[in-house]
């Protein structure tokens, strides 16, 4: 049974790079009343809890941080999980399947004997993926399981976006969509600055279209670029997921590109991947329907296609 209202409890599993610029994260804004700290190295995650408490005098967030275990998450808001193997240079999302798969059926298991009910955030690559297992091994309601999916591939997208045009990013209404990995895409005909289409914006401008391909491309490789130069990627997805608890805690009804169970909104049913969608305090309250053009729809039908190839070679076996 999860806290009271006033009280907001949430549990991190995985104190890795990201797990703990997640952590980090939450001290500078006010939202959680108690973190709980879950990693395989016990005596690290206690270290972690340490560092981060000690940093609690200068912040204005006072929440209480504790290194814990799975018992944990049964009175918990939110479970968070970043565990997992990182990827490595020249390594693709969807290379770390198998590895990541096992590790985070291990993890399910636990926090279903738990008896947790509240909502399950997954940040494990290939998420999408790791959101599917996840889901199956809980049996949470596929609203109460969310991936980060794209949502820091929108961030960045928005970023370059802002760059570009020399308008801020907040006035950028522009999704990634599809699977958090090389199938994504853009669907540029959905794309605003204000309430102006992106594209008879960028006519008017005189912009060259090709540009958006080059955003794109950076968007779709950022990973790879930062994980060879500093071997991992963690203060964007970091921020995400902060951004994300803080939605749902505050009821806010913001929407935001995750990785989502999908129920044929697309086309497509019974796999997780990224497309808009509403979240409250309860989850996922809808999904929304864009309406793509031919060429998106292929490049989305692609993406699914892809993840539930992995799903029928890889996943139903495992579990």
């Amino acid at each position: 049974m999860k806290q009271s209202s006033d009280t907001r409890k949430l549990v991190l599993v995985g104190t890795g790079f990201v797990g703990m610029s997640f952590a980090y994260s939450l001290l500078t804004t006010p939202i959680v009343d108690e973190l709980v700290l879950i990693d395989i190295d016990y005596e690290k995650t206690v270290g972690e809890e340490m560092d981060l408490s000690h940093g609690l005098p200068y912040a204005p967030s006072k929440m209480k941080i504790k290194a814990g275990s799975y018992a944990d998450c049964k009175d918990a808001d939110i479970v968070v999980v970043t565990a997992g193997a990182a990827q490595k240079p020249d390594q693709t999302r969807l290379e770390l399947t198998v590895v990541n798969a096992k590790i985070m059926k291990g993890i399910a298991e636990q926090i279903k004997e738990s008896g947790f009910d509240g909502i399950l955030i997954i940040a494990s690559n290939p998420v999408d993926i790791m959101s599917y297992v996840a889901w199956k091994v809980t049996g949470l309601p596929k609203e109460k399981v969310i991936g980060s999916g794209t949502l820091l591939d929108t961030a960045r997208l928005r970023y370059l976006m802002s760059e570009y045009l020399d308008i801020s990013s907040s006035n950028i209404h522009a999704y990634i969509m599809g699977e958090h990995g090389d199938s994504s895409f853009v669907p540029w005909t959905n794309c605003f600055v204000g309430c102006k289409s992106m594209l008879t914006y960028m006519d008017e401008k005189g912009k060259d279209m090709n540009d958006l391909l080059d955003i794109y491309k950076q968007v779709q490789q950022a990973a790879y670029e930062i994980i060879n130069r500093k071997k991992a990627t963690y203060y964007g997805i970091g921020l995400s997921l902060n951004h994300l608890v803080h939605m749902i805690l505050n009821d806010t009804r913001t929407i935001l590109t995750l990785s989502v169970y999908q129920n044929n909104e697309y086309g497509n049913s019974d796999l997780y991947i990224g497309v808009p969608a509403i979240v409250s305090r309860e989850g996922v309250q809808e999904i929304i329907k864009l309406p793509l053009n031919e060429v998106d729809q292929q490049k989305f039908d692609q993406s699914c296609t892809t993840l539930k190839q992995i799903i029928h070679d890889s996943i139903d076996q495992l579990l």
